[in-house]
């Protein structure tokens, strides 16, 4: 233990008066690093945090703690050191490294289940504007009263097109950025709805209705086959836990009974 706490003292002296840095040794072999990097990182990072933060600080951050995880490890088996342990200390290096991926993996998996459950009505409130107003206007218009969710997508798509891009692309780069299912679709749909002329607006306009509709009725679909499993799974918990309980006063009975 002695040695453990002076090795530490040792190592944070030596990093405080920048004799020994982990980021300038992290920094000298990230080629070596990069291998572990996640095809994904980037692009999940980003789908939570935007441009706020630098994906390279941010890989080269897990590495880090990682790396600090291992040598505190290493540290604490000193006396004992065998490869048992540095393989332990390895695999919960590795683990924690993988932590932070994996948060952001889930939260775009509920990221995505919430744009998901909430497109189809934010396009039927963008189909009555587009009633009265050109698509670029009514996409304009319907930003503030959209899900907080698309608003900085919308935001990006209206710009585009205010800065005279009026080709698929923004309506693309809108759809890419909220990858769930027909957004592709639904956003060629709504880009020809602004090419067509105006005696061809209302048959685009039912086509366009009827989509929506249809995502609609998946999206409720979906609601009700979720609110099922939640309380399929709560029955099935509560059935477990009542079986363990009755098994467990069956033991303590049985026991009971034996001592007298």
């Amino acid at each position: 233990m002695e040695i453990l706490i002076v090795g530490l003292i040792l190592f944070f002296v030596l990093e405080y008066n920048k004799k020994l840095s982990t980021n300038k040794f992290i920094n000298d072999n990230k080629q070596y690093f990069n291998f572990l990097k996640e095809d994904d990182y980037e692009f999940l990072l980003k789908a939570k945090y935007g441009d706020k933060v630098d994906p390279e600080k941010a890989f080269m951050k897990r590495i880090r703690n990682a790396l600090l995880v291992i040598l505190l490890l290493i540290f604490i088996f000193l006396s004992k050191l065998s490869f048992i342990n540095v393989l332990a200390a390895l695999i919960v290096g590795y683990l924690i490294y993988k932590s932070d991926y994996n948060t952001l993996k889930k939260y775009y998996k509920n990221h995505l289940h919430e744009i998901n459950m909430t497109l189809p009505y934010y396009l039927k409130s963008l189909e009555i504007l587009i009633h009265h107003y050109t698509v670029p206007v009514a996409l304009a218009k319907s930003i503030d009263d959209a899900p907080e969710v698309f608003k900085p997508g919308l935001r990006k798509l209206v710009n585009k097109i205010e800065a005279g891009d009026s080709s698929i692309n923004p309506y693309m780069d809108f759809a890419i950025e909220y990858p769930v299912r027909d957004s592709m679709r639904m956003m060629r749909l709504l880009y020809r709805l602004g090419l067509g002329a105006q005696e061809n607006k209302h048959e685009q306009l039912i086509t366009f209705s009827k989509t929506i509709s249809n995502l609609q009725n998946k999206s409720r679909e979906q609601k009700y086959k979720a609110r099922l499993d939640k309380m399929e799974k709560k029955t099935m918990t509560m059935l477990v836990c009542t079986g363990f309980g009755t098994m467990l006063l069956l033991v303590i009975s049985i026991f009971m009974m034996m001592k007298a």
